[in-house]
């Protein structure tokens, strides 16, 4: 379902957009040059049980900003075992950024609505998906499991919201 625009003023460049995206899914709504913002509301296919893979974008960040519940985004970095993932959950408000080249999905809670900011046109193909073994899927449920009975994020998270997977 697309989002519906409302317009607060009645000329041809109105002072004030806004978007809403009440679907389900991902949609991108407010497309600009260079940039885009997106919107993902819950659905079956994000939830955590139902994560078989992961993305990455090969020419942009990506931004995401929880606006309602109580999502955990993750982050994978390929090493010599497979993926090693990095899990937190996402507190309201707060601006998460997964570097361009970073592995990385979000699971979400019916209910869940997360803001997405990237370049514009990423959904049209700045992506490469990659599957999940067996193992790294049971590693990755443990790791959002945690994440998920953690009020906010780990005690070292919370010392350091700047920390880099990358590091």
């Amino acid at each position: 379902m697309p989002a519906k625009h409302k317009s607060t003023a009645s000329s041809d460049s109105p002072m004030i957009e806004t978007y809403v995206h009440r679907g389900k899914g991902y949609n991108p709504f407010l497309i600009r040059d260079g940039w885009q913002v997106a919107q993902l509301n819950y659905m079956p296919e994000q939830r955590a049980s139902a994560i078989h893979k992961v993305d990455r974008h090969l020419a942009t960040d990506e931004v995401f900003i929880l606006s309602k519940g109580k999502s955990v985004l993750i982050a994978a970095k390929e090493s010599a075992n497979g993926l090693r993932f990095k899990t937190v959950r996402m507190k309201p408000g707060v601006t998460y950024n997964i570097p361009r080249m970073m592995w990385h999905n979000i699971a979400m809670l019916r209910g869940d609505q997360v803001m997405i900011v990237e370049k514009s046109n990423t959904h049209l193909g700045d992506f490469e998906y990659r599957p999940l073994g067996a193992e790294e899927e049971r590693d990755l449920q443990a790791k959002i499991k945690r994440s998920m009975r953690i009020n906010g994020s780990s005690r070292k998270d919370s010392r350091n919201p700047h920390e880099s997977i990358a590091k």
